[in-house]
């Protein structure tokens, strides 16, 4: 297995938020740039972190696989493990036999390209991220101006934490991590490991030691355990049999009311240049 590097795509949401989100505001897509707190469960309100708050995450963005909860465990891992399904877009986090904390994930390419067992051998509050030379010449208006690497912060690709896996004593490039753009939970991304919600990798990171076994599943353990997945032309996926959903996100998407996701992603792109042109002038 050859070692991977996690690289970022750095999106419209969060190069354009950038400066609220430093500033500490909530998320720009709600009125008057703040979510509701009584709409927001209080595991995803806006929280102090050290000299830091991380903003409420938008309720809209907590749909149902999204979001935190316990469940039952099916899987062969034992207690304090982390088993990563990038195909379901689930990471539970089992803390006895037969139960877990199921989380929602993005699933960037360089996640879906490692599979089997690790240990987290690093952990990192608000870490430094650099986009390595391979990104700057794939995409150099994005990432020209940012080559020199961005500190740790709510406006950093990597969020609030990381956690680095680890297998025989060698780093394997692979990032469980948090975002700057909560948007893209959920959804398969053009780049970058596994990221959670800032509020869910806070509280993991917090309840994760050094050498807690970490398993990354196959697309064949994915099928086995989770049963075949559907991508909604929203970009989430939803198990095959949640047929009444399928149906209704198809006729969405038919009568127009669902964006183009290559449009978006285009204009997103330019946006992104826009923002990172600025910033490092800056």
């Amino acid at each position: 297995m050859s070692l991977l590097k996690c690289h970022f795509h750095l999106p419209l949401a969060g190069l354009i938020a950038a400066a609220l989100l430093a500033g500490c505001a909530a998320d720009p897509l709600t009125p008057a740039g703040r979510s509701s707190s009584s709409a927001v469960p209080r595991e995803y309100q806006a929280r102090p972190d050290g000299e830091r708050v991380v903003p409420a995450v938008n309720p809209s963005y907590l749909t149902d696989r999204n979001r935190r909860r316990w469940v039952e465990y099916q899987g062969p891992e034992g207690k304090d493990t982390i088993v990563i399904d990038p195909y379901a877009r689930v990471l539970y986090h089992v803390v006895e036999e037969g139960r877990a904390m199921r989380f929602g994930i993005a699933v960037g390419k360089a996640g879906r390209g490692f599979s089997g067992n690790a240990v987290v051998g690093r952990k990192e509050e608000y870490p430094y991220w650099q986009p390595t030379a391979n990104m700057v010449r794939s995409d150099p208006a994005l990432y020209g101006p940012l080559a020199d690497g961005l500190p740790g912060g709510l406006d950093n690709p990597l969020g609030a934490r990381a956690l680095y896996l680890y297998r025989n004593g060698r780093d394997t490039y692979y990032r469980i991590h948090g975002t700057m753009d909560p948007s893209s939970i959920g959804k398969a991304t053009s780049a970058g490991c596994i990221r959670l919600f800032n509020q869910d990798i806070i509280d993991m990171f917090d309840e994760t030691t050094l050498g807690t076994k970490v398993k990354v599943r196959t697309r064949a353990e994915s099928l086995e355990l989770e049963g075949p997945m559907h991508q909604l032309h929203t970009g989430y996926v939803v198990p095959e049999a949640e047929v009444e959903l399928i149906e209704a996100d198809q006729a969405a998407w038919e009568a127009g009311q669902t964006p183009d996701p290559e449009v978006l992603e285009a204009e997103q792109h330019a946006a992104a240049v826009a923002s990172a042109e600025a910033r490092g002038a800056n």
